[in-house]
């Protein structure tokens, strides 16, 4: 851990932002993969009906993404201040206090999602064939919520230590199997749509008893209780505390995918939702690397908060914006000027109309503008400032997104969800950037009156 810990608060942060991020770009890009095989395998293996189902779907299942993310995100983050601080005690017993939120939080929504999955479906706006195909996949994927829940909680710690590449393996490991079983199950074995729900559970499952093995063999960084269900109620706090965001960001999500559906549904008619998930699905892959710089960001900001390194933690944010803008640009410039080619991976055989091509332009527009969004997303928890990523979070989807899509297609038709989405983040991105570069001075500020304090 020494090592490890002296390379993130000493070397130079170019040579820290490569080291730590490549990996975790790869792990988030495998990740993101698993979600997005499930569209290219069901779209090719089964017909488009099904690729809406899943669409449909897809966004309630995310919901065991976001608790997840609550815990290994509030988990990550204050794993990282610990390590930065030497708070042995607080790591020692952290993972009695995760296993704990693992169990009840995915009980908790487990067994309401199970019993009302018709309603669920429904209330996404699921009709017909598309809604039964939708139920389907919906129960059998929430049959692996606590592998979704306690896998991702235990990586995303993991990636907390700064050990990219090992978390990195895990998920590669999960998405080979992935890939193997699911054109099986679909396809062989003639499980249909649910066939890919299992196949993803297999690969979660394996996903998760490699997260449980990296603690039982004693390879982390600090010393800590496996089995333990121990809770500890100032780790419980700071978890919740620091998660909080990464839950209300994602829960939005499934709230904005609720209205854009119902939308659809309401105005559009099948063919529209195929291809919005089509659409959807590939804003999602493309922006996994976004994911990966923002768990290699949290251990460098959050070490370097603990340590007291205002500047270093402040230059971290900048750096990885850049980074990520860096790696977007050549795939944003692919989709751009191919979005044909690329929207043929999903949906084979299809004539796209000039209309459709122009709409999914304008809904990628924004990827320029999202490393500021996402990076901030994680950096104000890493700085124990969690409740201006909350209040982004609830402004961008809740606030914003949500009326604006209630109102617009009934006015405009469906093609306005492409571009409100895009003038919402654009708006939200100018936000971010005003919001950050106060957080800058103000942290700055208070680390020189504490510093001429002491003198």
């Amino acid at each position: 851990m020494d090592k490890q810990k002296q390379t993130i608060l000493n070397e130079r942060l170019p040579k820290v932002m490569w080291q730590m991020s490549w990996p975790a770009i790869a792990a988030m890009v495998l990740f993101g993969l698993n979600n997005f095989l499930d569209g290219v395998f069901v779209g090719h293996l089964i017909n488009n009906d099904a690729l809406a189902a899943v669409g449909i779907a897809f966004p309630l299942a995310q919901i065991t993404q976001a608790i997840g993310s609550l815990i290994g995100t509030g988990a990550g983050a204050a794993i990282s201040i610990w390590i930065g601080s030497g708070n042995d005690s607080k790591l020692r017993n952290c993972l009695g206090t995760v296993n704990f939120l693992s169990v009840i939080l995915s009980i908790l929504f487990l067994l309401p999602a199970f019993i009302f999955a018709e309603e669920l479906i429904a209330l996404m706006g699921g009709r017909g064939q598309i809604a039964l195909l939708a139920i389907e996949y919906f129960k059998v994927t929430l049959l692996g919520t606590f592998l979704w829940v306690h896998g991702l909680a235990l990586n995303m710690m993991i990636r907390a230590e700064g050990k990219m590449k090992t978390a990195a393996v895990m998920i590669a490991i999960g998405l080979v199997i992935d890939v193997l079983v699911k054109p099986l199950f679909i396809s062989i074995f003639d499980w249909g749509i649910a066939g890919a729900a299992w196949a993803t559970n297999l690969s979660m499952l394996v996903y998760t008893l490699l997260g449980i093995g990296y603690y039982q063999l004693n390879k982390s960084s600090f010393q800590t209780v496996v089995w333990s269900f121990k809770v500890d109620y100032a780790i419980f706090k700071e978890i919740i505390s620091l998660g909080l965001p990464a839950l209300i960001m994602m829960v939005m999500v499934v709230v904005q995918n609720i209205v854009v559906f119902n939308s659809l549904g309401r105005y559009g008619n099948a063919s529209d939702i195929t291809f919005f998930t089509a659409v959807n699905r590939f804003y999602l892959l493309l922006n996994t690397p976004m994911f990966g710089l923002m768990r290699a960001l949290q251990p460098v900001a959050g070490m370097n908060y603990g340590v007291g390194n205002i500047l270093r933690t402040t230059k971290s944010y900048t750096l990885f914006t850049w980074a990520g803008l860096f790696v977007l640009l050549p795939f944003w410039i692919i989709v751009m000027c191919f979005p044909q080619l690329v929207l043929s991976l999903m949906i084979p055989n299809y004539l796209f109309s000039s209309q459709q091509l122009v709409d999914f332009r304008i809904y990628m527009s924004v990827l320029l503008g999202l490393p500021a969004i996402f990076m901030a997303m994680v950096w104000f928890p890493s700085v124990e400032n969690g409740k201006t990523a909350s209040i982004i979070a609830i402004l961008r989807q809740l606030i914003l997104y949500v009326p604006v899509i209630l109102i617009l297609p009934s006015l405009f038709g469906i093609r306005s969800i492409y571009w409100a989405s895009a003038f919402v983040d654009w708006m939200i991105f100018a936000v971010v950037i005003v919001v950050v570069r106060k957080s800058f001075v103000k942290l700055i500020y208070r680390t020189r009156l504490s510093k001429e304090s002491r003198t």
